[in-house]
């Protein structure tokens, strides 16, 4: 654990209350710690895309020019100041602390000198962006993407000229007033419902790499049979050339071969290390594109050897399974916010502290609720060996309802083919970036029904596209036997689904249950009507309650209950029903004391159904 500390800690403390070339955090919120470390020359300069490292990039954070306009004007004359990428422009760190709305434009522009490399092939690459986004290179437009919650590149090669180049992003957001996922944003924050969230929230960067080049790669682990499959994905591949493909202990090679062009791959591992949340083994792994003989491109890369499933245990109970043995699986919802970076962390220290946190306190679980995160985020939940359930964030709640034959009293909603064609675009892209990640065991299409719509044919489709890993259908939503785990939410005290809904054909869980409350003063985002599901006064009255919901998921467990998860992380603007505060300066329960009562749920001996 010290080890990824070391390796994630970002110490320069320049303070981010001093203005510099124009920029400093908005005032008038909360922040974390790490605020003040915040350097606005580079913030987050860790190489953002750890299954696929090379070695010529260059990352493009700092301030840029910004400005706001209505959708009806053209670029920008004039830009209206400094924005710190790649913080969201609504947020405290942004330095601007601005709505835009769907009326409205936002524009940004900067230059930059790329990587030096001799015949090299020029990728922009953008984390995330919330939502459309154009991108100009030297004032041609180089292409157009939509999507808040997915990676994205261009080729700008063609683009490029002498000297520094010239970008500019036009990105259009309309939040709550379309169909597009966002998750919990909206226009008019209350209750559960956050900021907004508009423009770049994650690292931009510029990469050399070789004409032919690895654009992307599908690992995947058969713990059955003992072997990984990989499937590499390359541009302008050449008659004859090969994809040479190593696995690595350490410092040793422990499966070599060597496919024809971009065909898919299987490596033996023979003794594999299994991973698990106890002993979190990742092997290395190398991806060369070979002609005559030659590395024309290299990549590194990471896997791990895991199976998560569903089987009966021997009483016949469904119970979801991590490499065969039933690990009940316990954690927080977790919605990923930050008060002075919205949907991005202040450093990469930050990103970490959470799971980290999470970790001491005895869970093996984070549902990444209704967002996604950048990719070091799941690289440091594959180190520490955290469980993660990725939920898809919700959009469209606006749908018309309509009755389907089948539910438990429930509806589905009826979406426009524009927006369905958004879902279904979002929520493939996001399982192909996040793909190789280990510690994603559960996919989650729909939550509570928010813009819940063809839930057998989404969950199959999910299930199709990735059979590696679980599918919880809709999480609190309406039932169907359909995927693999059957979710109740219920609030405050745990309570698990019917054992006999269905014919108990799914794995049972509580994905949402707790959400108790306890504003801190001098910690909360706003300075009253903060709210919990049951709120109270002292942290020992807190915990007293808390104790006795983790005692009362023994006898579910028994039961045949897999999993549950708890409402929250840390507290998110005015909801104050976290484990921590929104500014992460207070752990509202001891750590040691979670851990103590968390690991006795962890006893095989509770797993057993009394005869």
């Amino acid at each position: 654990m010290k080890k990824i500390l070391a390796a994630a800690g970002f110490t320069c403390v320049c303070a981010c209350a001093v203005a510099q070339d124009g920029w400093k955090m908005v005032e008038g919120k909360i922040a974390t710690p790490w605020a003040a470390k915040v350097d606005p020359s580079m913030p987050l300069p860790e190489y953002p895309r750890p299954q696929m490292v090379r070695g010529d990039w260059k990352n493009l954070n700092g301030l840029w020019n910004y400005a706001v306009l209505p959708k009806s004007e053209a670029k920008p004359s004039a830009y209206q100041g400094k924005i710190l990428v790649p913080f969201a422009i609504e947020s405290a760190l942004s330095g601007v602390g601005k709505t835009v709305g769907k009326d409205s434009l936002l524009w940004y522009a900067t230059s930059f000198d790329l990587p030096k490399k001799k015949n090299a092939t020029y990728l922009l690459h953008f984390g995330a962006v919330d939502w459309r986004t154009e991108v100009f290179v030297n004032g041609r437009s180089v292409g157009i993407h939509e999507g808040g919650y997915d990676p994205f590149s261009f080729d700008i090669t063609g683009f490029i000229t002498k000297g520094k180049q010239q970008l500019e992003v036009k990105v259009w957001d309309p939040t709550d007033d379309g169909p597009q996922p966002r998750g919990k944003q909206v226009n008019r924050p209350h209750g559960i419902w956050y900021t907004p969230v508009t423009g770049i929230w994650q690292t931009v960067w510029v990469e050399a790499v070789p004409q032919t080049y690895i654009a992307a790669t599908i690992q995947t682990p058969d713990v059955d049979n003992k072997r990984l499959s990989v499937t590499t994905d390359v541009k302008n591949l050449q008659p004859g050339d090969s994809i040479k493909i190593s696995a690595w202990d350490g410092s040793s090679v422990i499966a070599e071969t060597t496919a024809a062009g971009a065909a898919e791959a299987k490596l033996a591992i023979g003794n594999p290390k299994l991973w698990s949340v106890k002993s979190p083994f990742l092997y290395d792994l190398k991806i060369a594109v070979v002609r005559k003989g030659k590395v024309v491109d290299e990549v590194k890369s990471y896997f791990a050897m895991r199976k998560s499933s569903v089987k009966a245990d021997q009483h016949g109970v469904l119970r979801m399974m991590l490499n065969d043995e039933f690990v009940f699986q316990l954690g927080p919802l977790d919605q990923g916010w930050w008060p002075d970076g919205l949907y991005t962390a202040p450093t990469d220290e930050a990103l970490l502290f959470d799971i980290v946190k999470t970790k001491e306190m005895g869970f093996n679980l984070i549902r990444k609720h209704v967002k996604t995160e950048p990719a070091r985020w799941y690289r440091y939940c594959d180190s520490v060996g955290m469980l993660v359930w990725q939920d898809m964030p919700s959009g469209d709640l606006g749908a018309r309802w309509n009755s389907r034959p089948g539910y438990e009293g429930g509806n589905e909603m009826d979406r426009t083919p524009e927006s369905e064609k958004i879902y279904r675009t979002e929520w493939n892209a996001i399982m192909e970036s996040l793909h190789n990640f280990p510690s994603i065991v559960v996919w989650t299409p729909f939550n509570e029904a928010w813009g819940q719509f063809k839930t057998i044919e989404i969950t199959e489709w999910t299930k199709q596209k990735d059979p590696s890993r679980l599918v919880n259908s809709a999480s609190g939503g309406n039932f169907y036997v359909t995927g693999d785990i059957m979710d109740l939410h219920n609030y405050p005290a745990p309570a698990m689904p019917k054992v006999d809904l269905f014919g108990a054909k799914q794995a049972l869980v509580l994905g949402e249950f707790g959400g108790l409350g306890l504003p801190l003063e001098g910690h909360t985002w706003q300075g009253k009507n903060n709210w919990g599901y049951q709120s109270f006064k002292d942290a020992d009255t807190m915990y007293m309650k808390y104790a006795e919901f983790i005692e009362a998921l023994q006898p579910l467990i028994r039961k045949g209950l897999s999993a549950a998860v708890y409402t929250q992380t840390t507290d998110v603007e005015v909801e104050t029903n976290g484990l921590m505060t929104y500014d992460r300066k207070v752990i509202k329960m001891p750590a040691e004391k979670l851990n103590a009562i968390h690991s006795k749920l962890y006893s095989k001996k509770i797993g057993v159904v009394k005869e």
